[in-house]
């Protein structure tokens, strides 16, 4: 068993034990994922990102990961293949000759 293999079935057995599957399907989840990164950004609201509470910014990490490991499970997707693809796909959009450097999108490189 590979790490995210071990991550997605650590989450799946907590939200089973606690009968919690009735509620994580796609769009639910989805929107959990959306309020978590919310909380993410507020803990760097009005203030420098040095002086943001380092185990808060961890914690709601951690819950978008979670609510994402859940989602990506709920679709069948290959957590590692998908963001490798992803990576992939940038590479194509983002070319280091034109993009280096650059927070231009890709679009008006």
């Amino acid at each position: 068993m590979n790490d995210l293999d071990e991550i997605t079935n650590a989450l799946l057995k907590f939200r089973n034990d606690r009968d919690w599957e009735q509620f994580h399907n796609p769009k639910d989840l989805a929107l959990a994922i959306n309020i978590e990164a919310g909380e993410l950004l507020e803990e760097f609201l009005w203030k420098n990102s040095e002086d943001a509470k380092i185990e808060n910014v961890k914690e709601e990490l951690a819950d978008i990961f979670a609510y994402s490991f859940l989602l990506a499970e709920k679709y069948g997707f290959d957590i590692k293949k998908i963001v490798l693809e992803k990576i992939k796909a940038n590479g194509g959009r983002y070319p280091v000759d034109k993009s280096k450097g650059s927070s231009k999108k890709y679009t008006e490189l």
